[in-house]
């Protein structure tokens, strides 16, 4: 696999509607493997396809303590959300930059699998909030869109 380089904030791409996702091929497969690897490589709990580039409608998501469970969502839907929580939210796409942001609590979206095989996922808190963060970039959306105050300066910390 390969790790793809992630646009940044200004880049037009990250404006635009990703399109609907058809069938599943080979490039397809790829692409989805080289979002893990880059994602895995950058730190990150999700990624769009926009952010490296490709406006298709296909994330990944992987908010588990080891990093070992990631989530494949084709074609995502947002069913139901509930709840609310207010938090600092970042993005591959604005390195060094948070901003605290107001995302449903519960969330239930409908996607599909790399088999394009569909399935409902519910999530609540930090999967809720990846979950939306997510489907808004396939939808040419930012979280700076939504923020609350001004983006900030992440502080990197190192252990002594």
């Amino acid at each position: 696999m390969a790790i793809r380089n992630i646009r940044e904030f200004g880049d037009s791409v990250l404006t635009k509607i990703s399109k609907e996702i058809k069938e599943v091929d080979r490039k397809l497969l790829i692409l989805i493997d080289d979002m893990l690897d880059t994602m895995y490589e950058s730190y990150g709990v999700g990624l769009a396809a926009p952010q490296v580039g490709v406006l298709k409608r296909v994330a990944v998501i992987d908010v588990s303590e080891e990093g070992d469970e990631p989530i494949i969502l084709i074609n995502p839907v947002i069913l139901e959300v509930d709840g609310e929580q207010t938090g600092d939210e970042g993005c591959l796409s604005l390195p060094g930059k948070v901003g605290t942001v107001t995302r449903p609590n519960y969330v239930k979206v409908k996607a599909y699998n790399e088999k394009m095989e569909e399935y409902v996922i519910e999530g609540t808190e930090l999967l809720a909030r990846a979950l939306c963060h997510e489907i808004d970039h396939l939808n040419g959306v930012l979280y700076t869109d939504k923020l609350m105050g001004e983006l900030r300066a992440t502080m990197d910390t190192e252990e002594v």
